[in-house]
């Protein structure tokens, strides 16, 4: 009988336990965030918030991706929480041509587009007839003609991030667009005359697009790079927490220090 009650008591502790341990549990689960991101700057940013966060209890997962596709369809798809890959104009474009709805939380910083060439020192050396390589994506090709037709190279029809090669009104060096994934123009330096690299990309490849590029963007631009949820879940603790964490004066020492301009808070 003494043995019996002993069994009861220990079950009893132990059902006890795990029910208290459940919410805790679910908690910690909850605090877990998976976030796709490029590999720099974004996943460096990302890993340096990530011990802040610890102290909040949220655990910072980074899945670090090379393209800007499937980071929003992991997202909307709910394989990850969270992407920290693109601006705003880009996410737009994707929205409407893949019928996502897909939002930003918070814009963290800019990331200056620019021309880069191993085989002319500036544009004045650009030949008739020059290959120039530009983003093949909606968005950033556009941002790449309106960065030429900026400095002269060209004129668009549109002033428009939506324009491509078609809209060229004037084109007086009659140059050649070729147009490639964003991801592969480092790798293509070598067989164009100019190309023009998104600074993730740039930095990705060794570039230093304060010294290296010839033409940059201003920084007071509309392309400010931001972390992107699901409307279901963009008000998740979690996610505030680390809104908060990316844009903390620690954040910004840290993007300036690091990158030295060549990627700029916009907080």
């Amino acid at each position: 009988m003494q043995t019996l009650s002993r069994i009861t008591a220990l079950t009893l502790m132990l059902f006890s336990l795990s029910l208290s341990l459940s919410p805790f549990s679910a908690a910690h689960a909850d605090d877990v965030l998976t976030v796709a991101a490029s590999p720099i700057p974004h996943a460096e940013i990302l890993e340096f918030v990530k011990p802040a966060l610890a102290k909040q209890g949220v655990t910072l997962q980074v899945k670090v991706f090379t393209d800007y596709v499937q980071p929003n369809l992991q997202v909307a798809q709910k394989h990850l929480d969270a992407n920290f890959t693109q601006h705003q104009p880009y996410l737009d474009e994707f929205n409407q041509s893949r019928g996502t709805t897909l939002t930003s939380i918070i814009g963290v910083h800019i990331e200056p587009f620019g021309a880069y060439s191993k085989k002319i020192k500036n544009l004045a050396e650009l030949p008739a007839g020059a290959t120039v390589a530009i983003p093949n994506d909606a968005t950033n090709g556009g941002r790449a003609l309106l960065l030429l037709a900026a400095h002269g190279l060209i004129r668009l029809k549109t002033q428009s991030l939506a324009a491509t090669a078609r809209d060229i009104a004037e084109n007086p060096k009659k140059l050649k667009f070729r147009e490639l994934e964003a991801a592969t123009l480092p790798r293509v330096l070598d067989q164009v005359d100019l190309a023009l690299i998104n600074t993730n990309y740039a930095l990705g490849a060794g570039l230093s697009p304060m010294t290296d590029a010839l033409i940059m963007e201003d920084v007071r631009s509309p392309y400010v790079n931001i972390l992107v949820a699901r409307p279901d879940n963009k008000t998740r603790p979690a996610l505030k927490k680390l809104a908060a964490a990316l844009t903390a004066p620690e954040t910004r020492r840290f993007i300036q220090e690091r990158y030295k301009g060549a990627v700029v808070p916009v907080f």
